[in-house]
């Protein structure tokens, strides 16, 4: 099962349950927007009257001015009482669609997976002192990665772990660390998560371009921002917060400001807006910190872009490792990451299976 081939929303559904829960990072994640040590998503669960289950997720990003996670349960409760999907938040729609995707595959075991289907990731390095990001870069880079995103703009963030930016040389030194690191061929791409003014992205981005930086994600706020700093640097730009939508995707490539776009399924909606966003923009898929459901949905979706128009998108990375940063998991079948890449399960729809007594271990 590939997303993007048929309509799903016409399924029938005999049950729901909604199922918040929390998965503790091995290390505080800290971005430029705030520290993390836990992520708390929700499962959604479905079953219809043969008993075939389909699993969908939501991450909240509050961090990102977003629904949280209380919002999210009462919008999914609603939706299991209604079956109505409108007004529905992205994060809650993104878990409807992939759950009710997830249940169509099922329902037809013979077009599950045969073979070994892979996705090409990048390593996610959580913003630190030089020293140590440049340290994690080569962990990462001891288990087949080539491509290195590193968190940066987070000097500011004020954080009760061991983050501690005070004693860091800041933004440049990481990215140097990391590229005297993992060598001159590897790929190495920023986020910034639209924390730089215009005037510090032009300045940053020119202190940055010697290190052959792959592309920056979203160095600023507004596209209007984006057109005047891609102006300004050598440095291919990518979306993320400012491209949300298909019309987003749409005036974002009229204006052509940027050379790609990170989707993540949760805020965009589900894997439908996420494939017509990647028809506008050349995309890559990004994960929200989401859990073993997320990811496998995020990986479908990245499957199926390697079959679109658009071959310059062929070579990035996808940011779909991050199941790597938690220090537990809700299933006891999920993808794989394995010398780089990630390994989808085998099996029909999305091929996670859920490990009832971790589920309910981590349920909040």
């Amino acid at each position: 099962m590939q997303f993007g081939f048929e309509r799903v929303l016409d399924v029938r559904i005999a049950s729901v349950e909604v199922i918040p829960y929390a998965l503790p990072f091995k290390e505080p994640y800290v971005t430029a927007r705030g520290v993390l040590e836990r992520r708390e998503m929700v499962l959604l669960r479905v079953r219809d009257a043969d008993g075939v289950v389909g699993l969908g997720e939501a991450v909240p990003l509050s961090l990102r001015g977003g629904v949280g996670l209380a919002e999210v349960v009462a919008e999914l409760e609603g939706w299991a009482e209604e079956r109505s999907t409108s007004g529905l938040s992205a994060p809650s729609l993104c878990a409807v669609t992939t759950a009710q995707a997830d249940l169509l595959g099922r329902r037809r075991p013979d077009q599950g997976r045969s073979g070994d289907e892979t996705v090409p990731c990048n390593a996610t390095l959580v913003a630190g002192k030089p020293k140590a990001v440049a340290a994690d870069a080569e962990r990462w880079a001891a288990d087949g990665f080539t491509t290195f995103k590193l968190k940066l703009g987070a000097e500011s963030v004020k954080s009760p772990v061991k983050a501690d930016f005070s004693q860091t040389r800041g933004d440049v030194e990481q990215v140097r660390a990391v590229r005297e690191a993992v060598g001159a061929e590897a790929r190495i791409r920023v986020d910034v998560n639209a924390t730089w003014d215009l005037e510090t992205a032009k300045r940053r981005l020119g202190e940055l371009e010697p290190f052959g930086i792959e592309l920056a994600e979203q160095p600023v706020g507004r596209l209007e921002e984006m057109a005047e700093l891609a102006a300004a640097t050598s440095i291919p730009l990518a979306a993320d917060e400012s491209v949300t939508s298909l019309d987003e995707a749409e005036r974002a490539a009229s204006m052509g400001v940027c050379a790609y776009t990170g989707i993540k399924l949760s805020k965009v909606g589900g894997p439908e807006t996420a494939l017509a966003i990647a028809g506008v923009l050349p995309a890559y898929i990004t994960s929200a910190l989401d859990g073993p459901v997320g990811i496998a949905a995020g990986a479908q979706v990245a499957r199926s872009l390697a079959e679109t128009m658009h071959p310059e998108r062929l070579h990035l990375a996808h940011g779909l490792a991050t199941q790597r940063l938690f220090a537990e998991t809700i299933a006891v079948v999920e993808c794989e990451l394995r010398d780089g890449m990630l390994h989808l399960p085998p099996g029909p729809g999305l091929g996670v299976e859920i490990d009832e007594e971790a589920l309910q271990a981590h349920r909040i």
